[in-house]
């Protein structure tokens, strides 16, 4: 009786398991951190809502149901920001609010909050209405953690060719993410956007070339891949 009552129990904790990751079963989505003098991280991490632990936060909760925000767990901001840090081996801290039930991140690698920066997190170039455990994702979104994000005029995005060739100038263009507006002045491989956002790229040697815009005023872009033949 005794062992069919373990296999009983090993059976529903396996249920159990295969029940959650059906209801959380992760997704890969799109994760950038613009630090203050560099990007930490930019490409696509694969996550689940699951528990997260900070030096000074604790351990808590991270699967969108934080505050009853959602009815489902899922992936969260946060979720993807802890197992980017963890794969790719950078550091991150943040407190752990109970009012709010969520982090709130005060330091991704070397760029930690002062009394006037603060990290911000935007998903598809829009602030986020609740905290990074609150927030749930989609594979389709473009999460964003931005050093210093709450004082800056514009959020670069860059798009432009994927390919390109030597001696024939290739234009990229420069928008604010949030509103689609051009962004004159914004540097792209040491050339200057116009007032229409446009930028002429002359490459001068073959290869993948990636570019990135940025200005002082603004968080930099998303980089664009670029084969140079």
């Amino acid at each position: 009786m005794q062992l069919s009552w373990l296999a009983v129990a090993s059976y529903l904790c396996v249920a159990s398991s295969f029940a959650a990751a059906a209801v959380n079963p992760g997704i890969p989505v799109h994760l950038r951190i613009e630090g203050e003098r560099e990007t930490i991280f930019e490409g696509d991490i694969f996550t689940r809502g699951h528990n997260v632990t900070t030096p000074s936060g604790g351990t808590h909760p991270c699967n969108g149901l934080n505050d009853k925000a959602n009815t489902l767990p899922g992936a969260t901001c946060t979720s993807a920001l802890a197992d980017a840090a963890r794969r790719k081996r950078f550091t991150f801290d943040g407190t752990f609010d109970p009012t709010f039930d969520d982090f709130f991140i005060t330091a991704i690698g070397d760029s930690v909050q002062t009394a006037t920066q603060f990290w911000g997190i935007l998903v598809n170039f829009q602030f986020t209405p609740v905290g990074g455990c609150q927030q749930e994702v989609r594979s389709s979104d473009e999460v964003l953690f931005a050093f210093d994000a709450f004082s800056k005029t514009h959020f670069l995005k860059l798009s432009g060719p994927r390919t390109a060739i030597i001696g024939k100038p290739a234009k990229f263009t420069v928008i604010d993410g949030m509103n689609g507006e051009p962004v004159a002045g914004a540097s792209v491989n040491d050339q200057t956007s116009g007032a229409d956002g446009t930028v002429l790229i002359d490459f001068t040697s073959r290869g993948t070339k990636s570019l990135k815009a940025s200005k002082f005023d603004s968080i930099r872009s998303n980089a664009v891949e670029v084969i140079v033949v």
